[in-house]
């Protein structure tokens, strides 16, 4: 193999495929990044058995031919030649040189035949959806998903097809996050369940792109394809929960607040809040306000009021305020719809003006 290629565009390539590698003492051979060069191009490939990538990089092929290169040594070193344009990567003698202007380095590899191929589906579902939608859906509820293996269903994405929408959901029986995205050709129904570990490296690859994505699945696995882009992972083999009959149809009190206001309030709470991040929320329709109050034996006590636009009963609850923090990145208009369903029951957060984001956070009852 010898071939000559931009340094810039191996190095995305490079540092996109090296988090899936896995150091694996059965299969060393997962630890290493596969180059395969042919016709015009250096072909990228890495995979943990979990989730794979596959990358084509545009390149000046003299031979053609395939080496296995451990990941985490060849990214640091074409992180360490950001001066170069262009670098020249060959095999000598089973190992690989690389040779740029200022530099001539040999790295070991490894057996490149060992190396697993990566599944193509052949006959699965496929929808479309734009990139930035891709990585909107996911990134909107993955942290709500279990870290837990204990119950993979609950440590998974959920993703199906409804009304013209891809539908994105995650819970860990805690807290619930939806988001709704439009996409062309997906089914009623037609659903999936992505491993929670996997979603941020989909992210990564994804969010740096700008066009449509081909998504493809079967009942094991689901592949995204973009140009010269191709990730597989596997799928969770279980039944997501029936989450909408938990999402109440109806509430006792609603407040509007400015989001940054709210945010402001909550960044005090947490100075004074308990190990349990326990706070205090009261809804006061009649002073037209809400108060976050928190209590700490150790340190303190905080109280904030809130003037917003609130109607309905008077309420108090509690929350975790770790979780509703974690929802602010998915609201994206400037105000912040509140719905408490009751006392001691659950709170739904929306966006103001955008009605596609659905969070629910359960009370804390202690």
């Amino acid at each position: 193999m010898k071939i000559e290629c931009s340094r810039e565009k191996l190095h995305s390539a490079v540092a996109h495929a090296e988090r899936s590698t896995n150091k694996n003492q059965n299969l060393p051979v997962l630890s290493c990044i596969l180059l395969t060069a042919k016709d015009n191009s250096v072909i990228l490939r890495s995979t943990n058995l979990d989730i794979g990538v596959e990358i084509d990089v545009p390149a000046k092929v003299s031979e053609e031919g395939d080496i296995a290169v451990p990941g985490s040594i060849l990214y640091s070193y074409i992180s360490g030649i950001s001066n170069e344009k262009n670098i020249i990567l060959e095999e000598k003698d089973g190992n690989l040189h690389i040779t740029s202007s200022r530099t001539t380095t040999t790295i070991k590899t490894l057996p490149h035949n060992d190396f697993p191929s990566l599944p193509h589906i052949e006959h699965g579902y496929i929808f479309t959806i734009h990139s930035e939608d891709l990585c909107l859906g996911l990134k909107s509820v993955w942290y709500s998903a279990s870290v837990s293996s204990m119950k993979p269903e609950l440590s998974s994405v959920y993703v199906y097809g409804e009304d013209e929408y891809a539908v994105f959901v995650a819970t860990d029986s805690f807290r619930l996050a939806e988001k709704r995205v439009r996409v062309d050709g997906y089914k009623d129904g037609e659903g999936m369940l992505i491993p929670y570990k996997n979603v941020p490296e989909i992210i990564k690859i994804f969010d740096g792109v700008d066009g449509e994505v081909d998504v493809s699945f079967d009942k094991n696995q689901v592949s995204f394809k973009y140009q010269g882009i191709y990730v597989i992972s596997r799928l969770v083999n279980g039944s997501f929960p029936d989450y909408r009959q938990i999402i109440p149809k109806e509430f006792a009190s609603e407040a509007v607040i400015i989001k940054q206001d709210l945010v402001n309030a909550l960044k005090l709470s947490t100075v004074f809040s308990d190990k349990f991040n326990q706070i205090n929320i009261t809804v006061s329709p009649n002073e037209k306000n809400i108060q976050i109050s928190t209590k700490n034996s150790d340190v303190g006590e905080n109280t904030s009021v809130l003037h917003c636009s609130v109607s309905g009963d008077q309420i108090a609850s509690k929350f975790n305020h770790k979780y509703i923090n974690d929802s602010f990145q998915s609201v994206l208009s400037d105000s912040i719809s509140l719905s408490f369903a009751g006392a001691q029951r659950p709170l739904v957060i929306r966006g103001a003006s955008d009605k596609t984001f659905t969070y629910l956070v359960m009370p804390m009852n202690r």
